[in-house]
């Protein structure tokens, strides 16, 4: 894996690419991957807690009764009940619409049947099939979690990108979230970290900054 001052650097570069925006920006990190057969049906779809967040995850909880309520409370970013769940399921464009709004989906237990028949086939290709929560669960807990957390998903590429933070952050709060999504990924490759072949940073608007991995 990189050092913490490669990445550093590297942070510190993509910072100076991007020039002056009216909004502020995501900081991404792509990471190229070599000598890995994707056709064999190599994956990753893993969530990742964050040391450090920026702008908070978007989490969507599906749940009635106390639990709902208790995920209002927790100013989840929405929260449906099963009606609300079925009603999506008559409109397919109205679904995708609304599962690409949320980075991550909490599910009551209780749901997690009908979440399947409804919205499982927008849900799983995205990898974002909702992580179910016990009645007798926190969903306090879980949606503090989850909006620390990013999605590291790769399918049918060579290639992966996610967001490590945003401009307002420190220099070392960013490395130290890219370098903590670069340890749960290499645990799960073949040859560690022998299988990255370059690692990448960009905002969002900006061009990308790159070095390649040595091979040890």
């Amino acid at each position: 894996m990189i050092s913490e001052s490669d990445m550093l650097v590297l942070i510190k570069n993509a910072r100076e690419a991007a020039g002056a925006r009216k909004f502020r920006q995501s900081l991404e990190m792509i990471v190229v991957f070599r000598d890995i057969d994707v056709k064999k049906g190599f994956a990753l779809n893993e969530v990742v807690q964050l040391p450090h967040s920026g702008s908070p995850a978007a989490v969507c909880v599906m749940a009635s009764g106390d639990m709902g309520l208790k995920a209002k409370d927790a100013k989840a970013d929405k929260v449906i009940d099963i009606n609300e769940l079925n009603q999506l399921g008559d409109n397919k464009r109205e679904s995708r619409k609304f599962v690409n709004k949320y980075d991550f989906f909490l599910a009551d237990t209780k749901l997690m049947p009908t979440v399947g028949k409804v919205l499982g086939q927008i849900l799983g290709p995205r990898g974002k099939m909702p992580t179910p929560v016990p009645f007798n669960a926190s969903i306090e807990s879980f949606l503090e979690r989850f909006r620390a957390s990013t999605l590291i998903r790769l399918r049918n590429s060579l290639s992966l990108s996610c967001k490590i933070g945003d401009e307002s952050m420190e220099d070392s709060a960013l490395a130290s979230n890219a370098l903590a999504i670069l340890g749960s990924v290499e645990k799960k490759l073949p040859n560690g970290e022998k299988n990255i072949k370059k690692i990448m940073i960009k905002t969002t608007m900006g061009k990308a900054v790159h070095l390649v991995a040595k091979v040890k």
